[in-house]
């Protein structure tokens, strides 16, 4: 079989092209971006690359055109495909049809955290000898890659509600059919695709329509939203986590220790470096999915001693004149807030300067502008970032939406100014935080070079 992907360098297109080459697939494909470092990794599995999106690319002949959803009506590959009736389906039906069929599928859902409760999960089948295939949307440290494909029955999918493609406007995560569904939270976003939170809410009941009578969901105790999802009807075993009653976690020590509990009685001590309560969180649902694969929680436990995280997700990016420079994906007002409040309890007493890039679709329309200020209030120094033209641009102001942090927040329109800004107001013994969840224009080397350079 040879499938042609378009948009292929995308971090998801990119691991179904890796985990088809690796089924024994002929895999090409197309970007509009074709540049490293996911060139290089899929130029090494033998995949053929090919810049843009020229209609000509249909004399390939592939058997089945494999389309990403940044792809869109106008896509003159696109619409040469369709104007010569030629076979094409989404990624996320592809996945389901040809890798997970016949699997005990493992999906993370929720607005929050499904990357690193994925890597989690995925670290401890590893550990416990299983061989899980995945597919992830960021690369887990423990790997090295954000998917492979495997014999074993074991498959885990990072299980994301935005949209299919432009001809599938259902969630991605409906094709995935999961034997165990975690979800891990549920938040208004992708206001770009979504009207409200109820029609998320609509999306994440039909992952659950679709879990066996024998399946498991894992779910959140403390999200009103999820507690309505389930009351729209569940046909599942289910087991909550963050409740007394079911899976739970005790106070974090000061090096990120903590107990875990299945209804009160003592599983075992996660002895890690992560902080913060979200990761406690991500933890116990990754320990309950787990548990359904045949993992014994003390076994999950001690596999998490050896969790390393995911790259992006507070990064140390370096550390120059006694500062250091951290990355992390946040995006999600609620995302910045949690980075932050991890950081500061990792940093005590010290400064934290906060570098955000607000770029998702969601931040770009403003939806999320207000909730800005009460994110960021945990951090010393605010600097934002509202560059762009066109499609990027913010659709609004910037520093009017940080006026609420008084002296302490300022906004710039350009990467020199803002680097030069930060780096005057560093000072030895700063951690400076970058939050994007896009290349941000290489700021973080910016920063570290200016850093030291003073």
């Amino acid at each position: 079989m040879h499938i042609h992907i378009l948009g292929i360098c995308g971090t998801f297109m990119g691991g179904i092209a890796a985990i088809a080459r690796a089924a024994g697939v002929k895999v090409t494909g197309c970007d509009a971006n074709v540049y490293p470092p996911m060139s290089t990794q899929l130029e090494a599995l033998g995949i053929e690359l090919i810049p843009g999106y020229t209609p000509e690319q249909v004399e390939l002949k592939p058997d089945l055109f494999v389309i990403g959803n940044v792809v869109s009506r106008g896509n003159p590959l696109m619409e040469e495909i369709l104007n010569r009736g030629l076979p094409y389906t989404s990624g996320p039906q592809w996945v389901g049809e040809h890798i997970l069929n016949g699997k005990h599928v493992l999906a993370v859902a929720g607005t929050h955290g499904k990357t690193t409760t994925t890597s989690m999960l995925a670290w401890i089948l590893e550990a416990a000898g299983l061989n899980p295939g995945f597919l992830i949307g960021g690369i887990p440290e423990n790997f090295g890659v954000s998917a492979r494909n495997t014999d074993s029955r074991l498959f885990v999918i990072e299980a994301d509600e935005y949209d299919t493609a432009f001809f599938d406007k259902r969630s991605k995560f409906v094709h995935y059919r999961p034997t165990t569904a975690v979800l891990n939270n549920l938040e208004f976003d992708h206001a770009d695709i979504f009207t409200d939170l109820a029609a998320i809410e609509t999306q994440f009941h039909h992952l659950v329509r679709s879990v066996p009578g024998k399946g498991l969901v894992i779910v959140n105790a403390r999200e009103a939203s999820l507690d309505r999802v389930l009351a729209r009807g569940c046909w599942s075993n289910v087991e909550h986590f963050g409740s007394d009653t079911g899976w739970s976690a005790g106070p974090a020590a000061a090096d990120g220790a903590f107990d875990v509990l299945l209804g009160g009685q003592p599983q075992g001590r996660v002895q890690w470096d992560l902080l913060g309560e979200h990761n406690r969180m991500n933890a116990l649902a990754a320990i309950a999915a787990a548990r359904h694969a045949g993992v014994e929680p003390a076994r999950a436990i001690a596999a998490l001693a050896d969790f390393k995280n995911v790259k992006r997700r507070m990064e140390v990016r370096g550390s120059a004149g006694g500062v250091t420079v951290y990355d992390d994906f946040a995006h999600h007002p609620t995302a910045i807030a949690t980075t932050i409040a991890g950081l500061r309890a990792k940093v005590g007493g010290a400064r934290i300067l906060a570098v955000l890039e607000p770029r998702s679709n969601t931040m770009k329309l403003g939806v999320m502008k207000a909730a800005l200020p009460g994110s960021l209030t945990n951090a010393d120094l605010v600097f934002g970032y509202g560059a762009g033209a066109g499609k990027d641009a913010l659709g609004w102001n910037l520093a009017e939406a940080l006026q609420p942090l008084g002296a302490k927040a300022g906004a710039y329109d350009a990467l020199g100014p803002l680097v030069t800004a930060v780096s005057t107001a560093a000072r030895s013994g700063d951690h400076i935080v970058v939050m994007s969840n896009g290349g941000f224009g290489g700021v973080h080397q910016k920063l570290l070079d200016a850093l030291a350079a003073r």
